[in-house]
């Protein structure tokens, strides 16, 4: 069954594959289902450019197949790995991104406690007695809360000389 559909592969199927995987591709983005796409348009065009020529059949048409998906696989690889970035490693990890930062106290820092805005968000925070409106870092994150420090630049004199 599968080589009397096989010996039936008109030259307008490879085109019509390479419509379904390239629809596939957009549909399911990953750049995955593209490569298989460009070489069954490639197989195609080679098989509408040479059936009638040199006998190009089915057999011929399934191995150009075959070797033009690893050849641009692995060049297209090549070329767009180096390209892309591996992402933010820190994507799903919110409180380990704010680590660094720098804003302004909310509330005042009492008995370790207080509350800081970033961004949208208010955050519990721990640290050093502190009064509202001072500059801080975050230096830690944890479950609970961020933990925070005074900014150099915001350090009483007497803790800058030490």
């Amino acid at each position: 069954m599968i080589i009397h559909y096989l010996t039936q592969l008109g030259l307008w199927n490879w085109f019509l594959a390479s419509l379904l995987l390239l629809i596939l591709e957009i549909i399911m983005p990953g750049i995955f289902f593209m490569w298989f796409g460009l070489a069954a348009l490639m197989t195609g065009t080679l098989a509408f450019l040479f059936a009638a020529s040199l006998g190009f059949g089915w057999q011929a048409q399934v191995i150009t197949f075959l070797i033009l998906s690893v050849a641009i696989v692995v060049i297209g690889r090549r070329f767009l790995g180096a390209q892309t970035s591996p992402g933010d490693p820190l994507i799903n990890q919110r409180g380990e991104q704010l680590i660094g930062m720098r804003a302004t106290l909310d509330e005042t820092i009492v008995n370790g406690r207080g509350r800081i805005r970033i961004n949208d968000t208010l955050w519990r925070v721990t640290g050093p007695d502190l009064a509202a409106g001072t500059r801080v870092r975050v230096v830690a994150f944890n479950p609970i809360s961020l933990e925070v420090e005074v900014e150099a630049d915001e350090q009483p004199a007497h803790d800058q000389q030490s």
